[in-house]
């Protein structure tokens, strides 16, 4: 009996060893678990899904006191991402780490999913003399370094808005290539979004068919494509057309920006939302508030109050937000 009762305390010891080191693996591996809404590659990279983002887009950088006005109401609505509007001090007025750092902040406490920054001041490049180049924002992203590292499981980095226009715009490749290359060399780890040339519609399919090439420039393989689907985008079979030359080879896109009217003409937002829904592709208004007077119908609240929408934000809001 004394020899049986020793073997049962050995074996109770090894048991209670065995379980102690299985909860500190349980502990590990939640603990480095990715949070919602990303996913981690077996190379240890945070690859953010961008399949079910739906949001708007914010114009921090014109409205720098309306942020949490802004957030807040865009959260409200039940969106579950935000672009935001930067700028690298090129064209308009420079938004600081400190700044972003508290953006990138807010939105966390405020629950979105992931939110996108871009510089917006590459708009246009090419045709647009106020323009500046894809390199020089690679410049002002490895300037506010400091704040986005950490944040690879919330934080989209859009190189550059709209960054060529219909002049040279064939230079888009090699371009967003290098500034690709340039981000990585620095050491951002993060998902990158690439907008599409030609004032971001890519009429000429310049992204389209280039993009497995830009996706195979990149090291670590995390980007994602953005067209903007305004005037070019009138028909139903334009954009289904478009999105599913993506889908079917298997590369992320997102709708960084479409409307419902344009002054370049009448874009089919009904199909835009019906087939990003369908092919499952991420989906971003313009914008919340605060457009010009001459495109102020695509504001889609009164004077920053999420609690009276505009027609704009009212369709939205019910086909895109609603109907998910």
């Amino acid at each position: 009996m004394r020899v049986k009762t020793k073997m049962g305390k050995k074996w109770l010891s090894i048991l209670c060893t065995v379980v102690f080191l299985l909860n500190i693996l349980f502990i590990a591996n939640v603990t480095n678990l990715p949070k919602v809404g990303a996913a981690t590659s077996n190379d240890g990279v945070v690859k953010i899904d961008t399949s079910t983002l739906i949001g708007t887009n914010h114009a921090h950088c014109w409205y720098r006191d309306k942020l949490e006005t802004a957030l807040r109401g865009i959260r409200s609505w039940g969106m579950n991402s935000v672009r935001v509007v930067l700028s690298n001090g090129y064209r308009w007025t420079k938004i600081p780490a400190s700044e972003v750092a508290n953006i990138i902040s807010l939105s966390r406490s405020l629950g979105f999913r992931a939110i996108v920054l871009e510089v917006h001041d590459t708009t246009g490049y090419g045709e647009d003399g106020a323009a500046c180049s894809l390199a020089q924002a690679v410049e002002y992203w490895k300037e506010i370094k400091s704040v986005l590292e950490g944040n690879e499981d919330f934080v989209i980095i859009n190189i550059g808005n709209e960054p060529y226009g219909n002049n040279n715009y064939q230079n888009w490749i090699n371009d967003t290539k290098n500034a690709i290359k340039a981000l990585r060399d620095a050491g951002f780890k993060h998902t990158i979004m690439v907008d599409a040339p030609n004032w971001g519609q890519d009429w000429s399919n310049t992204m389209r068919d280039n993009a497995q090439s830009i996706m195979e420039a990149d090291p670590l393989r995390n980007l994602v494509f953005s067209i903007h689907m305004y005037g070019v985008y009138n028909t139903a079979s334009k954009v289904e057309e478009y999105i599913k030359s993506f889908v079917e080879k298997g590369l992320p896109l997102v709708i960084g920006e479409f409307g419902h009217q344009h002054t370049d003409g009448d874009p089919d937002e009904e199909a835009i939302v019906r087939y990003a829904k369908q092919y499952k592709i991420g989906l971003f208004s313009w914008s919340w508030c605060g457009n010009s007077s001459y495109v102020g119908y695509l504001d889609m609240v009164n004077n920053w109050d999420p609690n009276n929408p505009t027609p704009w934000g009212q369709w939205y809001k019910t086909n895109a937000i609603g109907a998910e």
